[in-house]
């Protein structure tokens, strides 16, 4: 039985620790466990990488002997499958362990409360978390539960604003909107993510490196939208020989050459004038780019909306007001018709990061991980 002045601190510090396989972790989910005896901590650890021993493994090592009758605290169902590793049920049953705390059932099909019925069978008492501590271990891991349910790339749509809902001044002036501390988080969500997309427009524009500017970051893959081809052979993002710039089938085929030579790769998509978004996102998933960091303009944002291909938002809202009626606004476009018509944003978190508030919310909705 679920204990909260117990549980909840151990299940609260294995989070933590599963958040330490962010950046390295995927394409497997990130997992954290806690293992305790007699109410003491005498194991912990994090799935790092895939091939890597698993969360569990990590914490049996360090507890050893200690760990035999004790509790085990797990963000995500322990894997009751061969893969690249053996499976972590046979590890903590070896060990002795007679409790397990799972935070979230993993969606996996081969495990899939395949890992709970084995405990359960051995005679290893099972709890689940509750339901809104289940949530945010589904939070922690949205990517890979979109993996294992939908498949496709994982959008997140990124955007700062100020509190009267610009992106920019009429003039087009936007730095700075967002605090230090905002742009320090939107450099992590850049090395967190494979890809990062933007229009031509912004561009054409700003000029940006796109690149991941966070000590030890990884630096996305570029992929600009460009359906007629109208990115600048001397652009900065071309330079590292990385880009991948996305144009309709009937873009000029002498421009697309000069950027070749530049050092983009063009992608023909399916269109004509325009570039097709979900066939975009088809192609980056072949290429192994399972997770897309949009950081369009408010054009983009809407054709990205209305196509379907969103699934995460995170808005950065700073204590600003600039006033404009020409002034740019995260999401343009015709918009909808109605309220009933507008786009839901579900299991929405807020926090304050300096003097910003950051939202978080998902575009689709994964209740039905949960128990």
């Amino acid at each position: 039985m679920w204990r909260t002045e117990v549980d909840q601190p151990h299940l609260e510090r294995a989070l933590e620790l599963a958040e330490r396989g962010r950046l390295t972790c995927e394409p497997n989910p990130m997992v954290g466990c806690v293992l305790t005896s007699g109410g003491q901590v005498v194991g912990e650890g994090f799935h790092e990488m895939a091939g890597s021993p698993h969360a569990e493994i990590q914490a049996l090592r360090v507890a050893g002997e200690a760990a035999r009758g004790g509790t085990a605290y797990v963000t995500l169902e322990p894997c009751a499958h061969f893969g690249r590793t053996p499976p972590c049920v046979g590890a903590l049953l070896q060990a002795g362990i007679a409790r397990v705390v799972v935070g979230l059932e993993d969606p996996f099909p081969q495990v899939c409360g395949e890992g709970v019925r084995q405990l359960r069978q051995a005679g290893v008492e099972v709890d689940r978390a509750p339901r809104a501590f289940q949530e945010r271990c589904a939070r922690q891991n949205c990517r890979f539960l979109h993996r294992v349910r939908r498949g496709g790339p994982f959008v997140t749509m990124k955007f700062a604003m100020t509190l009267d809902g610009k992106i920019a001044t009429s003039t087009g002036h936007a730095r700075w909107i967002s605090s230090p501390a905002s742009r320090a988080r939107a450099q992590f969500e850049r090395a967190a993510h494979r890809a990062i997309l933007v229009g031509v427009g912004t561009v054409l524009a700003d000029d940006p490196r796109l690149d991941c500017r966070m000590e030890g970051g990884r630096d996305p893959v570029p992929v600009v939208l460009d359906s007629t081809l109208r990115t600048p052979v001397d652009s900065r993002l071309l330079r590292g020989g990385r880009a991948l710039v996305a144009c309709s089938e009937d873009a000029n085929s002498e421009r697309a050459g000069l950027l070749e030579r530049a050092g983009a790769e063009i992608l023909r998509l399916p269109g004509r004038g325009r570039v097709d978004l979900a066939a975009l996102m088809e192609t980056l998933a072949g290429r192994g780019l399972d997770s897309v960091l949009l950081e369009g303009g408010g054009r983009v944002h809407a054709s990205a909306l209305a196509s379907g291909v969103v699934h995460r938002v995170l808005g950065f809202v700073a204590p600003l007001m600039v006033g404009g009626s020409q002034a740019p606004t995260p999401v343009e476009g015709p918009g909808v018709a109605r309220m009933d018509q507008a786009w839901q944003v579900r299991h929405l978190a807020w926090e304050g990061l300096g003097p910003d508030l950051v939202c978080e919310g998902f575009l689709w909705d994964w209740s039905d991980v949960l128990r």
